[in-house]
C-alpha cells in the first residue's frame, strides 16, 4: 500500500520588493487570476489564457485565495486605491494633460481624413 503524505505545500506565489504578489516564475500578478476565477472561470480556461504559466500553478493559486479569500481581498482592494492615486497624480501633472490634448487632437486629424 501506499502512503501519501498530507502535507501543505506553499503557493505557488511570490512578492517582489514593490510588494506585488505574482505567481512564482512569472510577471503574472495574483489580481490576473483572481479576477479572472471571481468571473467564473475555471483554471483550465485561465491557464488557456496566460500560457506561460502551469496549469499547477493556477490550481495552487485559486487554492490559496479561497484559504486567505479576506487577505487576498484585503490587498487587492490596497493595490487597486494605490493604482487610483497613482492615476491621480500623473493625470494632474500639466504635462500629461498637454500631451493627452496632442493625442486628442492628432486622433481627431486621422478620423477626419478617413472620412
Amino acid at each position: 500500500m501506499t502512503t501519501i503524505t498530507l502535507t501543505q505545500s506553499t503557493p505557488p506565489l511570490s512578492q517582489d520588493e514593490e510588494g506585488t504578489i505574482r505567481l512564482a516564475g512569472s510577471r503574472i500578478p495574483l489580481d490576473t487570476v483572481v479576477y479572472e476565477f471571481n468571473q467564473g472561470a475555471t483554471a483550465e480556461p485561465i491557464q488557456d489564457s496566460l500560457l506561460t504559466v502551469s496549469l499547477r500553478s493556477i490550481y495552487g493559486t485559486i487554492a490559496f485565495y479561497l484559504e486567505n479569500q479576506t487577505a487576498v481581498d484585503d490587498y487587492l482592494r490596497r493595490r487597486e486605491q494605490e493604482a487610483e492615486e497613482l492615476r491621480r497624480k500623473i493625470e494632474s501633472q500639466p504635462e500629461i494633460a498637454a500631451f493627452r490634448e496632442r493625442l486628442r487632437h492628432r486622433r481627431a486629424q486621422l478620423l477626419a481624413s478617413r472620412a
